[in-house]
């Protein structure tokens, strides 16, 4: 059994030799990740989250709030650029939607995030909201 393996496996790793400069098996597009991977930080007044998003425009990625939940969504585009005296042989590249979703401890002040996308990292400012004293002691006329 092991003298079938060992010569299988250098079978394989003869004809990956010979044959890696004369045939790439044609392939197109990888899994995509299973979500976005994200960093959280607590600022005090502010929370940052930098989103790895590589390969999208910026106009691809969409960002809801509500509350303390944080949604992340992006596309990513195929972008297949042949003409007709080329063909692709390897395409590692992957495409489809990603997103995350996840809650922050407090609430988040919507008017005042910001929102920047840079070299494929996607940085949310994200102002904590003032809480309201929900408990207030009443005088008594």
């Amino acid at each position: 059994m092991t003298y079938l393996m060992n010569r299988s496996t250098l079978f394989d790793d003869l004809f990956r030799d010979v044959a890696s400069g004369f045939y790439v098996k044609p392939l197109h597009g990888e899994a995509l990740p299973k979500s976005v991977k994200v960093d959280v930080s607590d600022a005090g007044e502010n929370y940052l989250i930098h989103a790895e998003i590589p390969g999208v425009s910026k106009e691809d990625i969409h960002v809801d709030i509500d509350g303390a939940k944080v949604s992340i969504k992006a596309e990513i585009k195929q972008q297949d650029s042949t003409s007709d005296d080329q063909r692709v042989l390897h395409s590692e590249r992957y495409y489809g939607s990603v997103s995350r979703s996840f809650e922050l401890p407090q609430d988040v002040d919507i008017e005042k995030s910001a929102a920047e996308y840079k070299d494929g990292v996607l940085q949310l400012t994200l102002p904590k909201k003032v809480q309201q004293e929900s408990q207030r002691r009443l005088t008594i006329n």
